[in-house]
């Protein structure tokens, strides 16, 4: 029997099993994916939200504490738990020196990518080369790793962990830690929970995901069968306003749009539906996911002038140009009279002072609803610019309530042998909202308290069998 099973393949899965290893655990991962798919959502991450009190090779100046939950506490309404959301916070300042003895490299972040230099570690490579360079410390420090591995069940009784089923292949451990991912890839369930909207619609079905076609919430739904205390609400996601025409699967990180806050965003009625700079774009590019979710048909348009260029990371495809607003009206297929009309209104509305997209200017909208509170320029310089929008969902927000020990709980009491990470927990610190390299820190500190507390289990129930 096996002292460790990790179930999952992304980076708290690994984080779990490495540190169960090097506990002295035996282990065993099962990732659900074929090797060339291992790595889950990790696979398409960038960076890891660092706390740092003093400039740290990569990182920039400093990043406190306070500074980080402030910022966490803004995205989320105040939907965290702040002793688990300090733990992350804490946790980043000193993880990157275990993640550099795994293989995992930094570098410093590059131009255009969201003012992060100062907030987020940025990984060479990005996230797979990440997950490659911990399943070679996996290889090495002998943890067996099965692949096209799918867990249909798991065995609990009185709150333990038992036994996992693959197929027809039966499983005991000692100790289990679940870090299998959200329910994002199951379209069903994502269609019973947003239901039918007020225009008929199921805003589901025009749904696209971010990730790994993999995370479909077996075992998530099978612990609220079982009575586990779960944490957020099913319609809750880390969900992004991405290219349209981005595949339904694991178009990953190179899908978004990110010149959102440069120019206004219109539904097909080409109305205006929320406030394009409200803030630095780190801090709200996972609202607009949701904001175009409640859009009628899932979908909005990006308008920009020439003005903006090269103040974004641009978008991998080109999007539609047009020397007229008319013709780009046409382009995407917007009611001309109704975009110009909105335009017109905005252009009005600018109280342009000092531009500057690196700082929360004074450039504003007066008179306006939904206003924009900085950046605000007229859209009058030609060739213009428009990218089509639907919502991409890169993970779901319920999941299993946690401790500081990433216990599963039944009833309040914490389980002493089934632990979770990952996305399957991330409601605990996310209740709404996102803010750039979060996911990565959460998954990082709970994988690793979750690895080295079933090791910590499992180690002492060997020594007490010893002496018995």
């Amino acid at each position: 029997m096996v002292d460790v099973l990790v179930i999952g393949g992304g980076n708290a899965a690994l984080c779990a099993a490495l540190m169960a290893r090097e506990a002295g655990a035996s282990v065993l991962m099962l990732e659900a994916a074929p090797k060339a798919w291992r790595g889950g959502n990790s696979s398409h991450t960038r960076n890891i939200r660092s706390m740092h009190d003093e400039p740290q090779d990569v990182l920039i100046e400093s990043y406190g504490e306070d500074e980080y939950w402030q910022d966490l506490l803004k995205v989320t309404g105040g939907l965290t738990d702040e002793k688990l959301a300090r733990l992350v916070i804490r946790s980043t300042s000193n993880c990157r020196g275990w993640m550099k003895k795994h293989g995992v490299r930094f570098q410093p972040s590059l131009s255009g990518t969201l003012n992060l230099s100062r907030t987020n570690a940025f990984f060479m490579g990005g996230g797979k080369a990440l997950v490659n360079a911990y399943f070679r410390s996996a290889e090495k420090l002998g943890i067996e790793v099965r692949y096209d591995a799918l867990v249909s069940s798991i065995e609990v009784e009185n709150g333990r962990f038992i036994a996992a089923h693959v197929g027809d292949l039966r499983i005991e451990a000692k100790a289990c830690v679940m870090a299998s991912g959200g329910f994002e890839s199951n379209r069903e369930w994502l269609k019973e929970a947003w239901g039918v909207n007020k225009f008929g619609e199921m805003p589901a079905d025009n749904f696209l995901i971010r990730g790994t076609r993999y995370n479909t919430g077996i075992l998530l739904k099978q612990m609220i069968g079982f009575g586990a205390d779960l944490i957020s609400d099913p319609l809750q996601a880390h969900m992004v306003a991405i290219d349209a025409r981005s595949p339904l699967y694991d178009g990953g990180i190179c899908t978004r749009v990110d010149c959102v806050s440069f120019g206004i965003v219109v539904n097909k009625n080409a109305q205006r539906f929320s406030d394009e700079g409200e803030d630095f774009w780190p801090k709200r590019y996972a609202f607009w996911g949701r904001l175009v979710a409640h859009q009628p048909s899932q979908i909005g348009f990006s308008i920009i002038d020439s003005k903006v260029l090269g103040r974004f990371m641009p978008p991998v495809f080109p999007g539609e140009k047009a020397d007229s607003l008319e013709e780009l009206a046409d382009k995407l297929g917007l009611n001309k009279n109704a975009l110009l009309q909105t335009i017109q209104e905005f252009n009005l509305a600018c109280r342009v002072g000092r531009f500057d997209h690196t700082v929360l200017d004074d450039c504003h909208t007066q008179g306006l609803s939904p206003a924009k509170t900085h950046w605000a320029l007229p859209i009058d310089k030609g060739p213009f610019y428009g990218y089509a929008l639907r919502p991409g969902v890169t993970f779901t927000y319920l999941g299993l309530k946690t401790n500081e020990n990433a216990s599963v709980h039944f009833n309040g009491v914490p389980s002493d042998n089934l632990f979770v990470a990952g996305e399957m927990m991330a409601g605990n610190v996310l209740g709404k909202g996102y803010a750039a390299g979060i996911g990565m820190a959460i998954g990082t500190t709970f994988g690793r308290i979750a690895g080295a507390k079933a090791a910590e289990f499992v180690l002492s129930k060997n020594k007490k069998a010893q002496y018995a």
